[in-house]
């Protein structure tokens, strides 16, 4: 799967009217992606998989997760990493793009890897989505730590968009927190958008849907676990749906130990048209 991971709109089948489409199948005649993790103590190694790659006629992507050097945060830079990787492959040509680049220059750049005048794209997250080479075949990711389980799927998906075997090389130093090596274990495991999504959902927490919480367990359910039952908040959703069909202004006497009880538990009255 190349989709971006949808687990949130499980999740939000608690609040509303909202229905869940299944795209569970590759387009035909694309492989499954093989994604791998390698140290970067090993980049010789890597280096001579990628010139096997553009012999073969393939194209490469390289992405790193910053654009210039930082003091407080110590990761590989595309500027300097463009120079380092222009001196390790001088038999080919590279493009770069980032987000500071002017819109022209960053377009010409992208139509020269499109058109196969380049070899190797190196570029940042901007190429997370919008860009479709079927003849590249390689996604490096730098740092891989340092992203998250949906934008690691989100590249990863640039590659296998042709016929041909592709590639992902998760690339990250040896010092790896628990959390990070379960994320890259994950990645390395399936292609499938929705496991990555459930597994993202539990490493992360759902956040909070009324407020700014972006991560953690802002949800206060006593039983269920939106990461894990995700059939039992269906069926909990249709039955509330039942409801609502058969009592729509809520005054029906068969119904209104549920009403009395759902007006305890409301105490806030969230305006949800502003939520954007």
């Amino acid at each position: 799967m190349t989709a971006t991971p949808i687990p949130r709109t499980l999740a939000m089948t608690l609040y509303g009217d909202l229905d869940v489409s299944v795209i569970d199948e590759l387009p035909p005649g694309r492989k499954p992606i093989r994604t791998t993790h390698v140290f970067d103590t090993h980049m010789t190694k890597l280096y001579e998989g990628i010139r096997q790659q553009i012999r073969q006629g393939r194209q490469v992507y390289i992405v790193f997760p910053l654009i210039e050097e930082s003091e407080k945060i110590d990761l590989k830079d595309l500027e300097q990493g463009f120079e380092v990787l222009c001196q390790a492959f001088p038999e080919f040509r590279l493009s770069k793009v980032h987000g500071r680049m002017r819109p022209a220059d960053k377009e010409a750049e992208m139509q020269h890897f499109v058109s196969g005048e380049t070899h190797i794209l190196v570029a940042t997250t901007v190429i997370e989505v919008g860009v479709n080479v079927p003849n590249a075949s390689v996604m490096i990711i730098l740092d891989a730590q340092r992203f998250g389980l949906s934008q690691l799927h989100q590249l990863r998906g640039r590659v296998g968009r042709g016929a041909d075997q592709s590639y992902c090389v998760l690339v990250t130093s040896h010092k790896l927190s628990e959390e990070t090596r379960k994320r890259i274990d994950i990645m390395c495991e399936t292609n499938d958008g929705f496991r990555i999504a459930e597994a993202d959902l539990q490493l992360r927490g759902p956040g909070d849907l009324e407020g700014t919480q972006q991560s953690g367990m802002a949800f206060d359910l006593k039983i269920a676990n939106i990461a894990r039952d995700g059939q039992l908040v269906q069926m909990a959703r249709e039955e509330a749906q039942k409801v609502i069909d058969d009592d729509p202004l809520c005054q029906s006497a068969r119904y209104q130990l549920l009403w009395q009880r759902l007006k305890e538990l409301r105490k806030t009255n969230v305006n949800w048209a502003a939520i954007s």
